[in-house]
């Protein structure tokens, strides 16, 4: 499986309000085109129990939501595409087979503890930020945001920005992408 994150964060490197939402100061619709259409191109979409992507393609996704609240795999009662996963009680190819995914990409959408247990693992990390809008008490994408920007950590893990492309201008929201090497 290739392994890419997505997500976009705000100038402090948050990802959400204190109450764990996406403030709305973070949606773009050139992001949204981006993120949507990324989606679209993917085997399994990976996230925790907050995270969602909210699109129209959404309930056609194969997806494997992370949470305690099973012992190891369980199929989700609320959708049939979906697999419950406990990363304490089963590696994550075990979650894609249970998906029926074995190969392909696989979209890890967040939020903060799911981004941080594939940090070693990522071949690509599509980081988008909005440098105009600031969280304060918000949740960093990665655990130790804000003490350490998103990019450290991300090079801290073996990742290197290859390029940069503006998705809005009048707001300067880009996304780039971070691959290993």
């Amino acid at each position: 499986m290739r392994l890419e994150g997505y997500v976009i964060v705000s100038g402090d490197g948050m990802l959400a309000d204190a109450g764990g939402s996406m403030p709305d100061s973070l949606k773009f619709e050139a992001d949204y085109r981006f993120f949507s259409t990324a989606l679209d191109a993917v085997d399994v979409v990976v996230h925790g129990r907050k995270s969602f992507e909210d699109q129209p393609n959404s309930p056609r996704r194969r997806r494997v939501i992370v949470t305690g609240k099973v012992a190891s795999l369980a199929d989700d009662p609320g959708n049939a595409k979906a697999t419950l996963w406990n990363p304490a009680g089963a590696p994550f190819e075990a979650a894609c087979a249970h998906a029926g995914v074995t190969e392909g990409i696989a979209a890890i959408i967040g939020g903060p503890g799911v981004f941080a247990m594939f940090l070693g693992r990522y071949d690509t990390f599509w980081l988008s930020q909005a440098p105009r809008v600031r969280v304060p008490g918000g949740h960093g994408v990665f655990p130790g945001v804000p003490e350490r920007s998103p990019e450290d950590i991300l090079r801290a893990s073996g990742l290197h920005p290859t390029d940069t492309r503006v998705l809005d201008p009048a707001a300067d929201v880009r996304v780039t992408a971070w691959r290993r090497s």
